[in-house]
């Protein structure tokens, strides 16, 4: 592998690592038992991959032919089995580490599906899928509405993220440009948003017109 491979393969191991403890902690503070805990931490670190490698073709997925993507989640869901009843009350950390995955893993997954011959806005959907599906299966696997729609923007971010990325591949900026300008605009957008507070318009929210 080249350079750039190098990088994005680190990030993508990174990305895993972040969202398989954000994985593992919720299926703590959910009171599960030590395999559930390991199920959530590999669901949500590996989920969104291998659903973007599923629709793209890219088959087996990625964490199916590499060992080291679930032996990652593996330990993380075990560490966290110990560690997370002393760490679950730290909302800021979680949330910071999970805009961090957020970014990188929509910049992965753009990227990967440009690869696949993905139109520009299938690319921007595999980023998007990569970044939350994961999450989304977390979310149906604990009976609850999938967070991205109807908390604050998220996979909004991933989907502006996405359009940044090929926008300045299409300026002839390179691929590292593009991936590391994707996953930082991508995690202060997600930062601005969880300071301030900001959501889209909900549905049902009646609003008062003066005449």
């Amino acid at each position: 592998m080249n350079t750039f491979d190098n990088l994005i393969y680190g990030f993508d191991l990174f990305g895993t690592i972040v969202f398989a403890f954000t994985g593992a902690l919720k299926g703590v503070q959910m009171k599960f038992d030590f395999l559930g805990v390991i199920v959530f931490s590999v669901i949500v670190g590996c989920g969104g991959g291998m659903l973007r490698d599923s629709l793209i073709g890219a088959t087996p997925a990625a964490a199916l032919t590499n060992w080291i993507y679930l032996v990652l989640c593996i330990v993380v869901g075990i560490v966290v089995f110990f560690i997370g009843p002393y760490i679950e009350s730290e909302r800021k950390v979680i949330k910071y580490t999970d805009a961090i995955g957020l970014g990188v893993f929509t910049a992965i997954g753009t990227a990967k599906a440009g690869l696949y011959g993905c139109s520009p806005i299938g690319s921007v959907l595999c980023g998007a899928i990569t970044a939350t599906g994961g999450g989304i299966i977390r979310d149906l696997l604990s009976k609850n509405i999938p967070n991205i729609l109807t908390s604050d923007i998220y996979a909004t971010a991933a989907i502006l993220g996405g359009f940044l990325y090929l926008w300045l591949i299409s300026l002839g900026f390179s691929n590292l440009v593009g991936f590391l300008a994707c996953s930082f605009f991508v995690f202060i957008l997600r930062v601005v948003v969880m300071k301030h507070r900001l959501e889209l318009p909900r549905s049902g929210v009646k609003k008062n017109f003066h005449k």
